[in-house]
């Protein structure tokens, strides 16, 4: 609301008044107030979900899974495209089996990810059942020079975070959900007792200096390296045999700081005398990926997630759209788009 229009000359309108101030900041108030209300009815149900018995949560998981694939919904779909275009060597029915365990695997991570969001951490880990290159971890700590922790899209990075978290504090580079409620709900169940160690920092422009920061400290940051960034802000590198376009932020940040980058990840054990649970493994990252030329930063940086994900294809995140942006002219256009208009 408005103040009232001057009755002189050329009717000049008064600027917003008091009032106007006013009920904005009521606005917004009752605007973040509902959003946390949703986002902790978001966590009610997640805790519901997440203190089910282990064997229940996996079969929910795969009814899930089964619906998905019933309705052949946007997870089963985009699966079949990566499949078709980074396993081009697949027979149709040996696609058709990947792209079927690749959603049932998926269904399962999001389940068990309510678990690990709603139960205390100290438990969480006890479902690390063997911890391989630790050691590197360790080394580079002590070293002091910094350290970027590169995390994949593989296994299950939530439970990733908490080990990381139980080691040193970190500053950890997300990419916040469009929803204002889905950021409220990540806020919320990321305030556990890793609040104090853990510093979320959301990609974007002020990112880089946080970072950097962080590192010339000495400090650990973690990024997830295979998230598509955008237009503009990434270097093509080949990804499976397909131009992606890929960050070129971790490459710069090790070439600039001198910090280690060691790969991460908790890899899923179905088969284990302890009972399923993960496999928490550290590995060197290739040395071309603090190569100045950015090209061979990048494809440094996809050929180590490539050999990460080629473990286990099943446990990857290939229903992550990750081709949708392609070189210029490459005479392709974004292989998602017609999974996006015809629901076949």
């Amino acid at each position: 609301m408005y103040g009232l229009q001057h009755a002189g000359y050329g009717g000049v309108r008064a600027g917003p008044g008091p009032g106007d101030a006013t009920a904005a900041a009521v606005a917004a108030a009752t605007l973040a107030g509902m959003t946390q209300f949703a986002a902790r009815v978001l966590y009610f149900f997640a805790s519901l979900i997440g203190r089910l018995p282990g064997a229940w949560q996996r079969r929910l998981g795969d009814a899930v899974a089964t619906a998905w694939q019933r309705r052949d919904g946007r997870e089963a779909r985009v699966a079949r495209v990566n499949l078709r275009l980074a396993y081009p060597e697949l027979l149709p029915a040996e696609r058709e089996q990947w792209q079927q365990a690749i959603v049932r695997t998926t269904a399962r991570q999001a389940v068990e990810t309510l678990r690990l969001w709603t139960r205390p951490h100290a438990e969480n880990l006890n479902l690390l059942r063997e911890q391989h290159g630790t050691e590197l971890f360790d080394a580079a700590l002590a070293a002091g020079k910094g350290l970027i922790v590169a995390a994949p899209h593989y296994g299950n990075w939530e439970l990733l975070n908490q080990w990381l978290a139980a080691r040193t504090p970190l500053a950890i580079l997300y990419k916040p959900p469009e929803s204002p409620v889905g950021e409220a709900f990540l806020n919320l169940v990321r305030a556990d007792t890793d609040a104090g160690r853990v510093t979320q920092v959301r990609a974007e422009g002020a990112a880089v200096r946080q970072l950097w920061k962080r590192l010339n400290a000495g400090g650990v940051v973690g990024i997830l390296p295979d998230q598509q960034p955008k237009a503009g802000d990434g270097e093509f590198a080949p990804f499976f045999g397909v131009e992606a376009l890929t960050m070129t932020l971790l490459g710069r940040l090790a070439e600039r700081t001198g910090a280690p980058v060691l790969f991460c990840y908790c890899e899923r054990i179905d088969q284990h005398p302890d009972g399923p649970g993960f496999a928490l493994r550290v590995e060197a990252a290739p040395p071309g990926i603090a190569d100045p030329d950015p090209r061979r930063a990048c494809a440094a940086l996809n050929q180590a997630v490539e050999r990460i994900a080629r473990r286990d294809p099943a446990q990857y995140q290939w229903t992550y759209k990750r081709y949708t942006l392609r070189p210029s002219g490459d005479g392709r256009d974004n292989p998602y788009r017609a999974i996006e208009t015809d629901r076949h």
